[in-house]
């Protein structure tokens, strides 16, 4: 039996995902996936899905059913997936689930250093990310919309769902701290000279507070 952890790419999931509805050749996955907007949360190229099977199959995870031909198209391998396999994806799919994994977003990292920008330039930059976010959301509702009308369940495209919500938070948190940030109520510290000792300050909800002493 093939190790835990012996492939970690979220390609391979949505493959072996695939494969509980039924055998499907990787140029069928790739169209698949697509269509249903899994690119939303996994990256999908030919090459890569190409790989990914060729690994599962190596490993025990797949097989080879059959080989078809369509008129002069090139032979293309349909795959199945194996009783390991399918131990495998139930596995992993249920750690996944379980347990919520310590993820690094670089926004995360960006927005610690915000003040850094200035208050004009925070508001600026800020503005453009809810602009962008504003788009994303109309997009994944629309393209998310669009994949439920074609009678796909909606339990097969639930993560689309799932990052809907996301942006969707996302974008109401950067509109409210835009907000903050224009009336006030985000306060902005200012360095200044008390006494001849370089004093940060800053000002929320109208009242100054001393927050530190420049070193």
């Amino acid at each position: 039996m093939a190790q835990p952890g012996t492939v970690r790419n979220t390609l391979a999931l949505a493959v072996l995902g695939l494969l509980i509805e039924k055998p499907m050749h990787p140029y069928e996955m790739v169209n698949t996936l697509l269509e249903r907007n899994k690119d939303a949360s996994v990256k999908v190229t030919k090459s890569s899905l190409y790989d990914i099977v060729e690994t599962l199959n190596k490993l025990g995870w797949v097989e080879e059913q059959a080989i078809e031909r369509d008129g002069r198209r090139p032979e293309r391998t349909v795959y199945t997936q194996t009783e390991l396999g399918r131990q495998e994806f139930i596995r992993w799919l249920d750690e996944l689930v379980r347990t919520p994994a310590k993820e690094y977003p670089k926004f995360l990292t960006a927005v610690g250093y915000l003040g850094a920008l200035g208050r004009e330039g925070a508001i600026s930059a800020l503005t453009e990310r809810r602009e962008r976010l504003a788009a994303d959301s109309q997009a994944t509702n629309t393209s998310l919309a669009g994949i439920l009308e074609t009678g796909v369940p909606r339990l097969f495209v639930i993560e689309v769902e799932y990052a809907l919500r996301v942006i969707e938070a996302e974008l109401a948190w950067v509109t409210q701290l835009i907000s903050d940030i224009e009336d006030g109520t985000l306060g902005w510290p200012q360095q200044q000279l008390v006494d001849g000792q370089a004093i940060w300050t800053t000002t929320d909800s109208g009242v100054t507070k001393h927050i530190a002493q420049a070193k």
